[in-house]
């Protein structure tokens, strides 16, 4: 026993170590990415939300049938071929994410969404609702009362005002886990951590900064996103490493030279990384103006002549000098953006500009036009 606390007394110790002597710009691992396995499942369910004031689904076929099957529950059966005609409830349907390691009797939000031709859920109550995961097992159940941010106002001619979505809503707490996900993570013979964004130096950084952690080689990098970690059999001891490995700062790659643009909205975003090796840039604007000014034309007195209109246009070109942008070597973000701005480069502009840089070779980035 004491030597099991003296070797996590020894690893904690090197940890603190590798933390206090990373450089300030280092990240904790836990930011990097996630361990496979150990993430939320997506949980979904039909329901009915009952106690809406004659904003629900009216004739609605699954709201109908939905409520058939609410009130059999009670001993209550509706006669075939009548339509309860519900402008008090609405079909929806329930979604909900369950996080990793959740058991069951904890809390969960849902989000409830109108499935037919609801107005408005405001003020309504969902019934008891299943929550199924992706192979059909119940996980959860849901119930309560809706939180609505949206409005919905209707008049008598037709005319309505919304504002926000009135048609969806969330209840806080509103469901309970029933039964828990298996995640195998305690009896895998391995773990594998990945990467919120593939980058093989950053897959090896993370794999040394965790052997240096630890003092051996159990981290390897698999590729650009998986790093593959030898654990020890039992929940315990892989919390215990997990937790461990979650604060572990390590200094991630730079990221590539990119360009984004937006070819719709005229939006430029350029990172840090962009470098300009020597070019020039002239960038100029001609506009062409064309004016017609047609006159009538009268024939003279008793010419038996008739009324034309003759055409006059007049055309003119103006043509806006610009100066010549000349790059030095190795020109950065900020230089660019200067020169840009120098003469008077509008958002689809620049877009122009930097495409020609791009054929021309003069700007080595990645251009990604959206």
């Amino acid at each position: 026993m004491f030597t099991s606390i003296f070797a996590r007394a020894l690893v904690a110790l090197a940890l603190t170590l590798c933390v206090v002597a990373a450089p300030a710009h280092a990240e904790r691992i836990k930011d990097l990415g996630t361990f496979q396995g150990v993430r939320p499942n997506q949980l979904t369910g039909y329901g009915l939300v009952v106690g809406l004031a004659g904003t629900g689904d009216d004739s609605l076929d699954y709201s109908t049938q939905g409520m058939k099957g609410v009130v059999s529950r009670f001993g209550l059966t509706l006669p075939a071929g009548v339509n309860p005609a519900l402008k008090n409830a609405a079909a929806v349907l329930v979604t909900a994410d369950l996080p990793a390691f959740a058991k069951p009797g904890q809390r969960l939000d849902v989000t409830v969404s109108a499935l037919g031709k609801a107005k408005s859920l405001r003020g309504g109550t969902l019934i008891l609702t299943p929550l199924r995961g992706a192979d059909g097992q119940i996980y959860g159940m849901a119930q309560g009362n809706l939180a609505v941010g949206g409005l919905g106002v209707s008049g008598a001619d037709g005319s309505q005002v919304s504002v926000n979505i009135p048609s969806a809503g969330r209840i806080p707490g509103g469901a309970t886990v029933e039964r828990a996900v298996i995640t195998g993570f305690d009896t895998a013979p391995q773990l594998t951590f990945n990467l919120a964004e593939a980058d093989l130096t950053t897959a090896l950084r993370v794999a040394d900064g965790i052997n240096q952690a630890f003092g051996d080689r159990r981290a390897r990098a698999m590729d650009a996103v998986s790093v593959t970690i030898d654990a020890q059999q039992g929940a315990e001891q892989r919390i215990l490493m997990m937790g461990l490995i979650e604060n572990i700062e390590v200094r991630p790659a730079d990221a590539p030279a990119k360009v984004i643009v937006n070819a719709r909205t005229g939006t430029v975003v350029i990172n840090g990384a962009v470098r300009i090796a020597p070019a020039a840039i002239a960038h100029g604007k001609l506009t062409v103006s064309v004016q017609e000014s047609p006159r009538v034309v009268q024939p003279l007195p008793f010419s038996k002549g008739e009324t034309a209109v003759e055409p006059s246009s007049s055309i003119s070109v103006q043509e806006e000098k610009k100066p010549v942008i000349n790059f030095k070597g190795g020109a950065s973000l900020a230089d660019i953006v200067k020169a840009v701005n120098a003469i008077g480069a509008s958002p689809a502009d620049m877009v122009a500009i930097l495409e020609a840089l791009k054929q021309a070779g003069a700007m080595k980035a990645e251009l990604v036009v959206l």
